[in-house]
């Protein structure tokens, strides 16, 4: 299955707004960013041809689509620096999974089952939903040279490599502290949570999953009085659209009343 259906997979069903500017991408692949999907879907759209504005011109424009995804994010400049916008390359196959059913999240507790750190326990650190993706703190690395030249033998870094989540990892149950199948169910209250299968133990979704670069926690987030707008400045409607022309507008803040009518014309 190509990567653009399975991005069409994980939307939820609904009626398609036009007026939502959206990227595309996953919501756990973009929440620790926290960039608005206008921002994104900006800086992922690269255009290859846009046609001229004029009635005689057709509208159209040529842009690319992302076809690989990495470890690097698609709107950083890394990321088009190592894909070249307009260069064919394979598209990978991944297996669809649904958002609303998507149960790994930053923070989880995971054992590996392959590699060389295979039974050992870890967190889960990063998400690339769209290639159903996750790196484990400390765990699954590799060591990479950078910067290396003929005057200078270059650093070693150790990099974590991602791991997929349907056959690499599973989740930890909390009472027994060893890997289980796990899946969405609902409780008495309606409330929809992951259960290990084994024990029938719920397993809550760690407060990391919802922080981001800007916070650790929503409910403890306070805005930067300096730099962050009030929220009520940026709700406060300071234009209101009507179908007035410029001099109607100047008409009606001067208290002038037109009473004359426009004879009637016809436009063939």
């Amino acid at each position: 299955m190509k990567l653009t259906v399975v991005n069409l997979a994980r939307r939820a069903t609904g009626t398609y707004d036009p007026t939502v500017i959206h990227s595309g991408l996953g919501k756990y692949t973009t929440d620790y960013s926290n960039l608005p999907q206008r921002y994104i879907k900006k800086k992922i759209t690269k255009v290859k041809y846009k046609a001229p504005d004029g009635p005689e011109f057709i509208p159209k424009m040529v842009t690319n689509n992302i076809q690989k995804h990495t470890m690097d994010r698609p709107w950083s400049q890394q990321y088009w620096a190592r894909n070249i916008p307009f260069e064919k390359s394979r598209t990978p196959v991944v297996e669809p999974i649904l958002e609303q059913n998507w149960m790994w999240f930053r923070g989880d507790r995971v054992e590996l089952l392959k590699g060389p750190d295979k039974g050992k326990q870890g967190y889960i650190n990063m998400i690339v939903q769209e290639r159903n993706w996750v790196t484990v703190e400390g765990l699954n690395t590799e060591f990479v040279t950078v910067g290396e030249s003929k005057e200078f033998p270059g650093m070693m870094i150790k990099q974590e490599k991602p791991l997929l989540v349907t056959r690499d990892i599973k989740l930890v149950d909390p009472t027994d502290e060893k890997a289980a199948e796990v899946e969405w169910r609902f409780t008495e209250a309606s409330e929809r949570v992951r259960v290990s299968t084994r024990t029938g133990t719920i397993i809550p979704i760690p407060g990391k999953a919802e922080e981001t670069i800007d916070y650790k926690s929503r409910a403890g987030y306070i805005a930067n009085k300096t730099k962050d707008t009030v929220p009520s400045v940026v709700e406060d409607i300071t234009f209101e659209p009507k179908l007035a022309t410029f001099e109607m507008d100047i008409m009606d803040e001067m208290g002038i009343e037109e009473n004359r009518r426009p004879r009637k014309s016809w436009w063939y």
